[in-house]
């Protein structure tokens, strides 16, 4: 493993240059990986890992989903198989599906899970909570997990373009004393930019406040926020969705991917310096109680409370499209939508 200075803390994180590609394939070349499930994260981990050279079949109930694995080039009775037969093929059993799902699921998986056999999963949540999913892996199979930061679909385009999302990857359970090579071996397989290493109880808190804080949760939040002050003030939609929104995402986040808060910083009006370096501190002493009550809702597993709960409705589809809706429908939203179809494409 390399050392890396991480803001004056040494951590030790796994690069394909120690763990090519080429060895990733030696040390998985006997197994067969079946990905369970092909609706977040499986086409790209499935997809990723079949084009590296892996043998990969993907398991899926016949719908949709499974129409669009086939449109994905996955082949039926070749690679493409019902649930219960890609289990029985698999070797490492990739469990993808929904949290949720995952526990509606779990009977069949365990009855699958022989020894010898190895469980991955890119989340902690149903291990961690197993008090409240009921998910126990036999003591006989390796338990690991391997977590892209970030979506699959980002995955996936950013491998086509020859990049890759950093991962942080954890060992549940090492039956066979290999499961942290076979872990790093499915990291560097899914194309992971570099690999971290955490645990699962780790991997879900810090997953669940992220989600629910900057990542997706906290930016919505600051977004409405700013976008309402504005238009209250008689600023226009699309000035208002403009300084709200795409500056950010157009302009100024890809110059802080590329090198920091200070680099983007560097790169705007002095005025504008002068008044995010003043203000960025209002913004954190206000907003750091809400993450410290966000992280100790999740530490109290209310959060994962209500995960199980409302996600296992019936009607929690239904709803999910009314909550969406809210946000698709909303004036911000609708102006953001008209913003995108005026920017300028290159051919």
């Amino acid at each position: 493993m390399a050392t890396i200075n991480f803001g004056g803390v040494e951590e030790q994180v796994v690069t394909r240059e120690e763990f090519p590609l080429e060895k990733a394939r030696e040390v998985l070349a006997n197994e067969t990986i079946a990905v369970i499930g092909y609706g977040v994260q499986g086409p790209g981990q499935s997809l990723n890992m079949r084009d590296n050279g892996f043998n990969v079949i993907v398991g899926q109930r016949k719908g949709k989903t499974y129409d669009k694995a086939i449109a994905d080039g996955w082949v039926p009775g070749e690679t493409l198989f019902e649930i219960e037969e890609a289990l029985e093929k698999g070797t490492i059993i990739c469990f993808l599906l929904s949290d949720a799902a995952q526990i509606e699921l779990w009977p069949t998986v365990k009855a699958a899970l022989k020894p010898g056999k190895s469980l991955y999963f890119s989340h902690g949540f149903g291990v961690t909570y197993k008090e409240k999913t009921g998910i126990v892996p036999p003591t006989d199979v390796d338990v690991f997990l391997v977590a892209p930061k970030g979506s699959g679909t980002s995955l996936r385009r950013l491998f086509v373009e020859g990049k890759g999302l950093n991962s942080s990857f954890a060992i549940y359970q090492d039956a066979s004393g290999n499961a942290r090579t076979k872990a790093i071996a499915m990291g560097i397989g899914v194309g992971s930019g570099y690999l971290f290493e955490t645990d699962f109880y780790k991997e879900v808190t810090s997953d669940l406040t992220g989600e629910r804080g900057t990542l997706m949760g906290a930016i919505q939040g600051i977004f409405a926020a700013q976008y309402e002050v504005l238009r209250a003030n008689g600023h226009s939609p699309s000035e208002a969705f403009n300084e709200t929104v795409e500056e950010l995402t157009q302009s100024l986040m890809p110059l802080v991917a590329e090198n920091g808060m200070d680099w983007m910083y560097a790169n705007c009006s002095t005025t504008a310096q002068r008044g995010a370096l003043d203000w960025w501190k209002p913004f954190h002493d206000a907003t750091k109680p809400v993450f410290e009550k966000l992280y100790n809702s999740v530490k109290s597993q209310e959060q994962a409370e209500i995960s199980i709960t409302r996600n296992s409705q019936p009607d929690y589809r239904e709803k999910l499209e009314i909550e969406l809706a809210e946000l698709r429908d909303s004036e911000m939203w609708q102006a953001g939508k008209a913003v995108r179809s005026l920017r300028p494409e290159r051919s």
